[in-house]
């Protein structure tokens, strides 16, 4: 265990937190919980930063992260179904994509190699789409953001499943292409 991997699972220890706030709305608690939500955000990108940085990059850390962020986005996204923010069917194409890559990433059968591969650039801007998103629907902004939001969202609904197929086609190596 190293010291990304003890950041990556000290995200999840905002989720507690971050639920009982979203539990009762009440302004304050929206921006507890938007607070929470972004520091444990922004951890996604420390741990990945310094797992680079300091050649600690492993394949505990490539399969923990992604399951981190996975919870940490979908855990406020089904918060947000009963105040009727999102759709439910807009977080079970999220859900449904999230829980098919995951499986996905670990079969050696599916993926035809023994190694967990790494979250891509759609991948990548997916994660940053989910969070900015769930940022905009916890915050108790004006209802003038509203349409700002649900954009958001739905960008990246679109994002999320793009990344999924993305994900899934099959990549070509070089000296296969005629």
């Amino acid at each position: 265990m190293n010291l990304p991997n003890i950041i990556t699972i000290s995200r999840l220890l905002g989720l507690p937190f971050l639920f009982y706030f979203l539990e009762n709305p009440t302004v304050s608690h929206r921006w507890i919980s938007l607070t929470i939500f972004l520091v444990a955000a922004s951890t996604d990108w420390v741990d990945g930063y310094l797992a680079r940085k300091l050649n600690q990059v492993t394949e505990l850390g490539k399969f923990l992260d992604p399951l981190v962020d996975k919870l940490l986005v979908l855990g406020p996204l089904l918060s947000l179904i009963p105040w009727q923010q999102v759709p439910a069917w807009g977080v079970f194409l999220i859900l449904s994509r999230e829980i098919a890559i995951a499986g996905w990433r670990v079969n050696p059968k599916l993926t035809g190699n023994n190694t967990i591969q790494g979250a891509n650039l759609w991948g990548k801007l997916k994660t940053v789409s989910q969070i900015t998103a769930i940022a905009l629907l916890i915050a108790p902004l004006p209802s003038t953001w509203e349409t700002l939001s649900l954009i958001v969202f739905w960008l990246s609904v679109i994002l999320t499943l793009v990344s999924g197929v993305i994900y899934l086609l099959p990549v070509t190596p070089p000296e296969k292409i005629n």
